[in-house]
């Protein structure tokens, strides 16, 4: 098996959910499949999963996120304390992106913390224990940062445990602490935290947010690296992947801004060793804000966009990536998509031929530059 900390071509986590498996899913939910079928078909969409990334070439695979509604949404499904929830909890937000995708605006999430936390089953453990044994590729499962969840956390509904939201916060990261190390102790070695939220701060809206909770920008990011970095713990035999984007859904996004006013203070205070960021279009800025990254972490360059079909230049993302090893040395990069193909069940604007195109090109890409 490969090196977990030097695979040169990587991906960030979902997967297109094939046409059957959503059918499944619907019918699931209308009471026609048993929880029994639902399982046979997911697992057979895992197997598609795995068998699409390995064809394509990308030392790195996961299961697909097939079990999941969305990135997220293992907590609230396998712990107990949260209110109902659907897909609509986790899209909340002002989206953006070209007209012909839709428009994608809700609400404050209703999903909210009502009771104390008990993690009722493993989050991610069936996942793992399926996949490990059908791959030769590094295996990675991704995990939410826990402050991602201080959107469900509402004053008037929260209950005597939870007063306040780092009470909320701290037991949330409990619960995924403990996940980390039950997928350690099932010899999982690439895990990830997804952390999206971290780049909200560039939009004035969702700083203002957090601080109506009593979170000013930078107390909220060190806040949450604490958090971050008591789920990562001392794990010699795992490494930790850090997922830095700016929101992905349905081909939208939510912020734009490079990454100059967060990069200091996360990249130096995340004890992940790779950190896997967004750098798909203008949007997200230049690779300036690398300089920032210290010497012992690396870094994976999101260069091939999950949003649109259009397949990107071999040559051109080389380019690029040369232009990323003017701030860290190119023995420490790795290329991958910018996010996953499909945040939740909704999926992106392309096909599953388009996301197999993709993943080729990252591995086309990763032989072309480092062999």
């Amino acid at each position: 098996m490969a090196s977990v900390v030097e695979a040169r071509s990587d991906v960030v986590g979902s997967l297109l959910r094939p046409p059957r498996l959503l059918a499944a899913r619907e019918r699931f939910a209308d009471g026609g499949l048993t929880t029994a079928e639902l399982k046979a078909v997911e697992d057979d969409a895992v197997e598609e999963a795995l068998r699409l990334q390995e064809k394509a070439g990308v030392a790195v695979v996961t299961d697909g996120e097939m079990r999941r509604v969305s990135f997220q949404s293992q907590v609230p499904a396998a712990v107990e304390g949260f209110s109902d929830w659907d897909l609509d909890a986790f899209l909340w937000g002002v989206w953006h992106g070209d007209e012909e995708v839709g428009d994608l605006r809700v609400d404050r999430p209703g999903l909210a913390v009502i009771g104390k936390l008990r993690r009722r089953r493993s989050l991610c453990a069936e996942e793992f224990a399926y996949a490990r044994g059908r791959t030769d590729r590094v295996l990675k499962v991704t995990l939410p940062s826990p402050s991602l969840f201080a959107n469900f956390w509402d004053p008037e509904r929260a209950p005597p445990d939870y007063q306040t939201l780092e009470d909320f916060l701290a037991d949330v990261a409990e619960i995924i602490r403990e996940e980390a190390d039950e997928l350690e102790g099932m010899g999982a070695t690439y895990l990830q935290l997804d952390a999206p939220h971290y780049t909200m701060v560039l939009d004035p809206r969702y700083r203002d947010f957090y601080a109506s909770r009593g979170w000013p920008t930078e107390r909220w990011i060190e806040l949450g690296l604490e958090l971050d970095n008591r789920v990562i713990g001392d794990r010699p035999g795992v490494t930790f992947g850090f997922h830095l984007c700016r929101g992905n859904q349905a081909s939208r996004w939510l912020v734009e801004g490079g990454y100059e006013a967060v990069a200091d203070q996360i990249f130096r205070g995340i004890h992940a060793r790779r950190l896997l960021l967004e750098f798909d279009d203008p949007r997200s800025g230049g690779f300036e804000p690398l300089v920032a990254v210290p010497t012992d972490r690396w870094v994976v360059l999101g260069l091939v966009t999950t949003k649109r079909s259009r397949l990107e230049s071999v040559d051109d993302l080389a380019r690029r990536i040369e232009a990323a090893s003017r701030y860290v040395p190119l023995e420490r990069l790795a290329v991958s998509p910018q996010c996953g193909f499909a945040t939740s069940v909704l999926g992106n604007a392309i096909t599953i031929d388009d996301e197999r195109g993709k993943l080729g090109l990252v591995a086309e890409v990763a032989r072309k530059v480092w062999g």
